[in-house]
């Protein structure tokens, strides 16, 4: 007779075939070469479409592919063909999407893997084996949220091009300098490794989601943008340098009261409000910069990540240069700190902001 073992695994192989069949539109009937000759491509750009999603290609007579593999080979191509889209941009956009999606995809399901554990008391490996029984079944849903968030960034990108195309048209500065203006904010953890000792891997996974998801709230709720999340830093931008300074300030606030280790590790300690995360320093600077691959560069961001290497603990520091623009708004009050020497930038003449009042 099999063992309890053999009719797991058994069981676990039969939901994972019916749920990649619900989820990729049918069984996999067709090969890298069935894709390229209806394609009209040559076989290596399948296999470099399938790289650049962060996905592994098969041989070429491997039958992996589905239906709906096809087609979005058909509309990778059709992008060159059709619409006259050079193939090293079709590689950055699909590269973009396999990107975004793995992370995407994996971040919702551990979500819902800890959702499954913490409301029916499961162990992580029932939590897992749940959410694949699920999974089908919310597809649709988590899709469709997709599309939606997907297509409501899209209009968002294109308002703020619109506004800056104004921008562009009046007199202004050098067209030869980095494109866009923008307010860039780093919020650096304070002693994130001393602060964190005590806790145990679940409880440090939820803390390190609570900043991510406390400082997203923040800077979304003030008119910015996340960039990214680096390790124990955030990195955010604004459309202006007022928007940036109140981003800011509400961060160094939000975040800013000491971590009591005991109390947080007790039931719920991890998600009662913002408050009590761990202190963050500030650093923020207006200026120009170049945004590619979902991330934006030149020196004004390098600027703001070494302004956090001097700031105090939920205090926010801009530079000079920063500090004359908000300097005619009466809701900061700015206080110029002594000048210091920063690593791979020089001296610079920090100013501290304060909110007014």
């Amino acid at each position: 007779m099999p063992d309890d073992r053999s009719q797991d695994l058994d069981f676990l192989e039969s939901t994972v075939g019916e749920l990649e069949a619900e989820l990729l539109g049918g069984p996999r009937t067709l090969s890298a070469r069935d894709l390229a000759d209806r394609a009209h491509i040559e076989i290596e750009i399948v296999h470099g479409f399938w790289t650049t999603m962060g996905l592994p290609h098969a041989d070429p007579d491997d039958k992996v592919y589905t239906e709906r593999d096809a087609e979005a080979v058909d509309r990778a191509t059709a992008l060159v063909r059709d619409y006259g889209l050079d193939l090293r941009t079709v590689i950055t956009v699909t590269r973009a999407l396999g990107h975004t999606s793995d992370r995407l995809a994996l971040w919702q399901v551990e979500a819902l893997v800890e959702d499954m554990a913490d409301r029916y008391e499961l162990d992580d490996t029932s939590a897992r084996l749940l959410v694949l029984d699920r999974l089908g079944a919310l597809a649709p849903m988590l899709e469709a949220q997709l599309v939606h968030s997907y297509r409501r960034q899209l209009a968002a990108i294109a308002g703020r091009y619109a506004a800056e195309f104004g921008e562009l048209r009046a007199p202004g500065p050098d067209r030869s300098a980095l494109p866009l203006a923008r307010a860039v904010g780093f919020a650096d953890m304070v002693s994130f490794t001393r602060r964190t000792a005590g806790l145990g891997s679940t409880d440090l996974s939820q803390f390190v989601q609570r900043f991510e998801t406390a400082a997203r709230d923040i800077v979304s709720a003030g008119g910015g943008r996340v960039v990214k999340t680096i390790g124990d830093a955030v990195l955010f931008v604004a459309d202006d340098a007022a928007t940036g300074a109140a981003i800011a300030l509400r961060l160094a606030d939000a975040l800013g009261k000491e971590l009591d280790v005991d109390r947080e590790t007790t039931t719920g300690g991890l998600f009662e409000g913002a408050r009590g995360v761990t202190p963050v320093r500030v650093g923020l600077v207006w200026g120009r910069v170049l945004s590619r691959f979902g991330d934006v560069f030149g020196p004004h961001v390098n600027l703001a990540a070494r302004l956090t290497d001097i700031a105090d603990p939920s205090t926010v520091y801009v530079d000079e240069a920063t500090a004359q623009v908000l300097a005619t708004d009466d809701r900061f009050v700015l206080e110029p700190r002594p000048p210091r020497e920063l690593s791979g930038i020089g001296t610079v003449t920090p100013v501290r902001v304060h909110a007014a009042g």
